[in-house]
């Protein structure tokens, strides 16, 4: 006796041990990287200061923490009710919320998978007995054939995780949730940086065309001038061709600036989650807008927990990882044990009376002894998935720390550029005046007066395009940062 009750611990004891474990490599994260800088982009210092719109200077603060609503940096309501109406309405948004309460659901019921199954059925037969058979199957005469039997019966299935591949396919299931989170957070931040870099866009294309329209409108009047002094002799046939031909190239730009604009209202409009014929009244111009003069910079060791498809990627290498688990453990003996109890009689009011009932106890141990190689196969698959989504993690991180070190140098460049286009601007506006004074006293001519203040105007398109740079850029190394999801409320992403 106590031998056997030493055995039957030592089988409980080896059994809660086998329980414990699942076969398979156990999931780390990937080490962070040990950069510590974007090579020669900076990560501290300033950018170029210019004294016009957009021209403000930037300070790059390594390790400045990034607001969930970082759109608001840029202090226009106008562009802060787009972004929310867009995160609101957006069906993208809304498919990605959908795909995480399905992803969750679907981890809820596998995690079903480790407790018993019970069933309950109930079965009514009427069949008929041969006569002349020895066995009768009931105690009733042999004269009556007919009878009815019903049954009620509880079944009990149980597959024990002795190997850990019920445990392996959790985890596999539980990164996939997280993965399809870190999914929904990447819409989340490309929408709100889409809706901003669209209304900068548009405040270029407004700005563009305001500036063209005045430069259309100035060459006009020099094709004019020249007509007049043609008719008098002081210019000839090639010089009105010549501005007829300057002022048709200028025409030419227009249309397809306010093909661009219509397209980026669409655009926005789209962004927003409504139908073009509902296009928001809010338009946008440079002088909206503030340029945020602090801006982050992330070490590619923070980078890695903060963007989030490298979160996805990352979650998705923990899936690859535990399904090497599965198929390992599908290699090896399957367990289950069943049960049933219940009742059976002739008659439905005799059903759980006494000699009526009945139950079972089993167990069973399966191993495939051969398949061709099939496990095998699918065991190496997994491990090919696994270099495959290692491979992943490792392109997503470095993606990251390109589109970092990118925006960090075209701010660094943008800056520069407006520094220059703001210096021309200032020039051509210097020659125009004097052109205007020198017109007054009658010592320059009306076209050379009009040639000045068409150069100008070319420099204020110039200084729009370079001013918007600027915005666009600076909203992106928002979203190349992450876009400070993370410092939103938790139930956000849930």
């Amino acid at each position: 006796m106590v031998l056997r009750k030493g055995l039957r611990a030592w089988t409980a004891a080896s059994l809660a041990a086998l329980s414990a474990c699942a076969v398979g490599p156990n999931f780390r994260r990937p080490a962070a990287p040990a950069a510590a800088d974007y090579g020669s982009a900076p990560v501290a210092g300033t950018t170029a200061a210019s004294p016009v719109t957009g021209g403000d200077e930037q300070r790059f603060v390594a390790g400045l923490d990034i607001p969930g609503q970082w759109w608001t940096l840029f202090k226009s309501p106008k562009l802060t009710d787009l972004v929310e109406q867009a995160l609101k309405a957006n069906p993208n948004i809304t498919a990605a919320q959908a795909a995480l309460r399905q992803a969750q659901d679907l981890y809820k019921a596998q995690r079903t998978s480790f407790l018993p199954t019970v069933q309950g059925g109930f079965d009514a037969t009427r069949a008929k007995n041969a006569i002349d058979t020895i066995a009768n199957p009931t105690s009733l005469p042999q004269s009556n054939p007919y009878y009815n039997l019903y049954t009620a019966q509880l079944s009990l299935s149980y597959t024990p995780d002795v190997f850990g591949g019920l445990r392996r396919s959790l985890e596999a299931s539980r990164a996939g949730v997280e993965a399809t989170r870190y999914e929904l957070i990447a819409a989340y931040v490309t929408l709100s940086s889409n809706v901003v870099t669209t209304a900068v866009q548009e405040a270029a294309l407004r700005g563009q065309i305001a500036a063209t329209e005045r430069l259309l409108e100035l060459q006009h009047r020099l094709t004019d001038t020249v007509k007049g002094q043609r008719g008098i002799g002081t210019a000839s046939e090639l010089d009105l061709l010549a501005q007829q031909a300057a002022e048709a190239q200028t025409a030419a730009t227009l249309p397809p600036l306010r093909k661009q604009l219509g397209l980026t209202r669409d655009a926005l409009t789209a962004l927003l989650g409504r139908l073009p014929s509902a296009e928001p009244t809010e338009t946008f111009s440079l002088e909206d807008l503030s340029l945020p003069q602090e801006l982050p910079v992330s070490l590619p060791s923070r980078l890695v927990e903060q963007r989030p498809d490298v979160r996805q990627a990352e979650e998705n290498l923990h899936a690859a990882s535990a399904e090497v688990g599965v198929a390992l453990a599908n290699m090896l003996p399957q367990f289950e044990i069943s049960a049933d109890a219940g009742s059976a009689a002739l008659a439905t009011a005799a059903l759980f009376t006494p000699y009526t009932g009945f139950w079972d106890v089993g167990a069973s141990l399966t191993q495939t002894l051969f398949d061709a190689g099939a496990l095998i196969y699918r065991h190496r698959a997994a491990d090919d998935a696994l270099d495959q989504a290692a491979a992943e993690y490792r392109a997503a991180v470095i993606l990251g720390c390109q589109n970092v070190a990118d925006t960090l140098r075209a701010l660094q460049a943008d800056a520069e550029a407006l520094k220059a286009a703001a210096a021309a601007d200032r020039a051509a506006r210097a020659s125009f005046d004097l052109a205007v004074q020198q017109h007054q006293i009658g010592t320059l001519s009306v076209v050379a007066l009009l040639n000045a203040e068409a150069a100008y105007q070319q420099a204020e398109i110039a200084l729009v395009q370079a001013g918007a740079n600027r915005y666009a850029d600076t909203a992106a190394l928002f979203q190349a940062l992450g876009g400070g999801w993370w410092n939103l409320p938790g139930a956000t992403f849930r």
